[in-house]
This record gives C-alpha cells, structure tokens and sequence, in this order.
C-alpha cells in the first residue's frame, strides 16, 4: 500500500528568535515565531508524513498548549512522528519540500538540511528533496514578514 501526504506551514519572523529550517540554525536577523524553535520546514513535513498515514496533524500530535513542547527541537518532533508512522505499519519513501522565503538564500544551507532530514527518517539522502524559492517579493513572504513551507511525502507499508 501506497499513501502520499501533504504538509504546509508558516511561521511569522520575529526578533530576538533564531532561524532554525530543517534543523539548520541559519544566519539572520530574525528568526520564526512559533511555540518549539518554529522550524517551518520539518513542521511541513510532519504534517505531509502524518497526512498520508491519516494519523491527524502536527497541532494535535504536539499541541501548542503544552508545555513539555515549548521550545521543542523540532528535529526531536520529527523523529517522534516517525515511530507513530512506523506504530502504523508503515515506511518513508520519499520527501520533497519547499521552503518560500525573500530572504536568507538557502542554496548553502541544503545539503545539510536534507542530511538532516533524510537521518531523522532513517532514509537514504536521495530520498528527501528541499528546494528553496522566493515569492519574487510578492505576498508576507516577499514582504519578508515570515516563511512558509510545503511537503509532500510518500510513505507504504
């Protein structure tokens, strides 16, 4: 059995915070808002993995009223979103992702995100696709008011 599943995201920049994507910290002036280190584009791809295992979403899994996930690494989320894809019977087979920002370019910063993501997942890294685009400075994140992230990801069992 085959499933694929879809994630998106968005985290609103702000001061004093760092940038975490894909388990990254990245040089900037502002990081994400958010209730764990709001790393836009591994809660993209929870929400693809627990999409396409019909296992509900990022918010109900980690909610953002709890206490024991403030601050959460999100990388640590990810991998607890693996053993409850996993509890279900089921294997990652790929990920492609796209993080949308203006501002900071990515292009150094991918390998290392994809290694991240493709080890926390237990797959190889020719598994796990990230792109980064801007929005030819149109819409919040041409305005460079935050990020945004979407994923696809195909899991069987």
């Amino acid at each position: 059995m085959i499933r694929i599943g879809y994630g998106y995201d968005v985290h609103r920049y702000a001061e004093g915070r760092r940038l975490v994507l894909g388990g990254v910290t990245v040089s900037f002036e502002k990081g994400l808002l958010g209730h764990s280190d709001a790393d836009v584009l591994i809660h993209a791809v929870i929400d693809a993995l627990l999409g396409a295992a019909a296992a509900g979403d990022i918010g109900a899994l980690f909610p953002d009223t709890s206490d024991e996930y403030k601050d959460a690494d999100s990388r640590v989320l990810l991998r607890k979103t693996l053993e409850v894809i996993k509890a279900k019977g089921y294997r990652v087979s790929n990920v492609d992702a796209t993080v949308i920002c203006q501002r900071p370019k990515l292009a150094p910063h991918i390998l290392k995100i994809r290694e991240n993501i493709a080890a926390d997942l237990g797959v190889d890294e020719d598994a796990v696709s990230v792109k980064a685009t801007t929005e030819e400075k149109l819409g919040f994140t041409g305005r460079e008011e935050g990020v945004a992230a979407a994923a696809v990801a195909l899991i069987e069992k």
